[in-house]
């Protein structure tokens, strides 16, 4: 009897192990982007943002304008629930331009109230002061949901829990994700960061805003997607000198994108911030397919890789 209670023991815990390894083997990294826009204004594209989702935990970077809403279209339609808004626990900026970051209070704002804990944010010097600034534009909002008999999770859901950083470096190391931050040149910008994301199955890379870099070139060497702002060629010679001199000291023109991805070769690369002006959107990704033999795509809003 007493040999088959440690038989009948050991088949199950053989059996949990298996189950274990098993839901791990499943688990798998995806990508959503969440907006592929720019400052010029596009019904087709939100502002920037991106997701990543991991063990249906999403980490989101960027929240560009309408960037909520399409990860909501991404829980309710696409059944990523991971991104239904109560879900997304992690959200890092890349840098604080408006296109990146006016879906900030849209997200703090979308049911807190029906929140476990509080969002952790991620992001520069400026992050704090932008955080305290929605929370005095939304004060009246949350004083009465507090004040009244609404039934609320969390009070402490109604503000995030932010991390400001200025060096390169580990970000956030959060079970089997690894998430790193290094500085990029993004024009007068003091901070503007590049991040490489870490986890079992994949290495994923999102440049932010930036012009041609060495450190992004070296962190971003055989990633599995390397998400890269781009500005086109075609659209840039089209503009004014003084707009051609802001944006070759703020973005990456897709010749010097086609360069950085020759030295780097990334298992796939992903376009997404393309400006392009007066010329056709495609344009970028012609220009850089023109001298890179490696996978490139033009992400959409939505898109999953």
């Amino acid at each position: 009897m007493h040999n088959s209670i440690k038989q009948l023991g050991a088949a199950i815990a053989g059996a949990c192990l298996i189950f274990a390894s098993a839901s791990y083997a499943m688990a798998e990294t995806k990508v959503v982007m969440l907006g592929t826009g720019t400052p010029v204004p596009d019904a087709d594209r939100a502002g920037a943002g991106i997701a990543v989702i991991y063990n249906d935990e999403a980490y989101v970077f960027d929240a560009g304008g309408g960037t909520v809403q399409n990860a909501i279209a991404a829980a309710q339609k696409n059944g990523i629930d991971a991104l239904y808004p109560t879900k997304i626990n992690h959200l890092f900026f890349t840098h604080l331009h408006s296109d990146h970051v006016l879906d900030y209070p849209e997200l703090l704002a979308t049911y807190w109230w029906r929140r476990d804990n509080p969002i952790k944010v991620f992001g520069p010097a400026g992050t704090k002061g932008m955080s305290e600034g929605i929370y005095k534009m939304l004060a009246d909002d949350t004083k009465t949901r507090l004040g009244g008999n609404q039934p609320i999770v969390n009070p402490d859901a109604a503000y995030a829990d932010v991390t400001e950083f200025s060096k390169d470096g580990i970000i956030l190391k959060d079970a089997d994700v690894t998430i790193e931050a290094f500085a990029v040149s993004h024009g007068s910008w003091d901070s503007a960061f590049a991040y490489r994301v870490t986890t079992p199955d994949r290495v994923i890379v999102i440049s932010g805003d930036t012009t041609y870099n060495e450190k992004l070139r070296d962190i971003a060497k055989s990633a599995d997607l390397l998400i890269h702002e781009a500005i086109s060629h075609e659209g840039w010679s089209g503009l004014p000198e003084n707009w051609q001199d802001y944006h070759a000291a703020a973005h990456t023109i897709s010749t010097d994108l086609a360069r950085l991805a020759n030295e780097t070769r990334p298992k796939l690369l992903v376009l997404y911030h393309v400006l392009h002006y007066r010329a056709p959107i495609g344009s970028t990704l012609n220009e850089i397919r023109a001298e890179y033999d490696g996978d490139v795509v033009l992400a959409n809003d939505l898109d999953v890789y």
